[in-house]
């Protein structure tokens, strides 16, 4: 850890950042806070020239504009208090046995309903507490875009997206993993017209295919002669944990996921797939197109020469870490860069030069006491993601065009 503005032995100062690859410092304590920076955003772009591109994206990146599981609890709790009172005293009953995380409490309702089942019982109270909890988070992901927060929200996805869309055609297209379940990223594609692959596709019904996921997506460059290149902007989405625009479907499909609109307002389709955040949700992960996902997950981590960018992810899913953890002790070439301070969770504790770890807060200007945390998801976008742009090549030749042609007028005026 490095105090980028006073090299004393005094109390931390304002601004605070580290950058680490393995478990040693990048920064050195005589470092100005431009300059380590700089160090964090030549190394992104070292790595964003990997032939392989992978995002992993969790709930922080979507925190402007959905509220967080501690929210959500505090307007159950209201909402209970509004007439409801045997749901009030189940819920009490647990969260009365020190459980005040929504995860744990749907874990138990779930765990109750499951016994009440295999029992050949039933229970109103805990089917009706189990509705009310899914509908509740249901309505707080199911965001207006018109909302001010979701604004700011959508601005950031789409500057992302902006920056990974146009790259290198020699290179792979960007893989964006998210568990996430709010429609930001497909929000933010649609408003730039970039391609994505989510891996659904059909004509009136959008059905799930994992293939699809393998296709490459080309256009004709020559229309006398069979030659293609891969699209320009394409993306390939993988919301690990579903959607809520996905529900089940009757239809005589493989796989019987269809995706549907959503609009906000709209209740909770009672056969929606959106996977709960519970401790359960692992062993829920084992089915389709869940496992699908997965595996797809696991088969990018392992290819070669590869970079996995993580942000806003709390490595609170294990399913998810176990992936990780294989593609490390599998993939020599791999490199992980994790924007965020875990210091708790094992992938902080390895002495592996493959694993980078950026995290900090600084001023926002010299004469405020605002914080910017350097590994959130708006600063990563605006400052260390670089546009990989595959007309990079052609500015380049612009400028020297332009610089050629100012220097030949600047001879000719010295000449007269």
């Amino acid at each position: 850890m490095t105090d980028l503005e006073n090299n004393t032995d005094q109390p931390l100062a304002k601004n605070f950042i580290s950058f680490i690859q393995g478990q040693d410092s990048l920064l050195n304590n005589d470092d100005l806070l431009d300059i380590g920076i700089e160090k964090i955003r030549n190394k992104v772009a070292d790595l964003s020239n990997v032939k392989n591109i992978h995002f992993l994206l969790g709930a922080g990146a979507s925190s402007n504009a959905i509220p967080a599981m501690k929210e959500m609890m505090e307007s159950i709790k209201k909402n209970l208090n509004v007439n409801k009172p045997e749901l009030k005293e189940r819920f009490e009953k647990i969260t009365g046995n020190n459980i005040d995380n929504l995860e744990e409490i749907l874990g138990i309702l779930y765990s109750h309903r499951a016994y009440l089942v295999g029992t050949g019982e039933s229970d109103e109270i805990t089917t009706k507490l189990i509705e009310l909890i899914e509908n509740e988070i249901f309505d707080k992901i199911n965001i207006s875009f018109e909302a001010v927060e979701a604004k700011i929200s959508l601005d950031i996805y789409k500057k992302f997206y902006q920056k990974l869309s146009l790259r290198n055609r020699d290179l792979s297209r960007v893989n964006v993993f998210t568990t996430n379940n709010d429609l930001l990223s497909e929000k933010s594609l649609d408003h730039l017209n970039i391609n994505y692959n989510n891996g659904f596709g059909g004509g009136l019904d959008r059905v799930f295919n994992p293939a699809r996921f393998s296709y490459t997506f080309s256009r004709k460059v020559d229309s006398g002669l069979e030659k293609y290149e891969p699209l320009d902007n394409m993306v390939y989405l993988y919301k690990l944990h579903g959607s809520i625009s996905w529900v089940e479907s009757e239809d005589n499909s493989f796989f019987n996921i269809k995706e549907i609109p959503i609009k906000h307002g709209d209740p909770r389709p009672k056969t929606n797939v959106l996977i709960y955040p519970t401790p359960l949700k692992q062993n829920k992960s084992l089915g389709a197109p869940y496992s699908d996902l997965i595996r797809e997950f696991q088969k990018k981590l392992l290819l070669q020469h590869s970079v996995l960018f993580i942000i806003g992810y709390s490595f609170s899913d294990e399913h998810i870490n176990n992936v990780i953890y294989q593609a490390l002790s599998s993939n020599s070439s791999i490199s992980i860069v994790v924007f965020g301070n875990y210091s708790d969770k094992p992938i902080f504790k390895v002495e592996d030069r493959r694993v980078y770890k950026v995290y900090g807060e600084i001023s926002k200007d010299d004469d405020s006491d605002q914080k910017v945390m350097i590994h959130y998801f708006q600063y990563i976008v605006d400052k260390f993601i670089p546009d990989l742009d595959e007309h990079r090549e052609v500015d380049i030749l612009k400028y020297f065009i332009e610089n050629l042609a100012k220097a030949k007028t600047e001879n000719g005026s010295k000449s007269k």
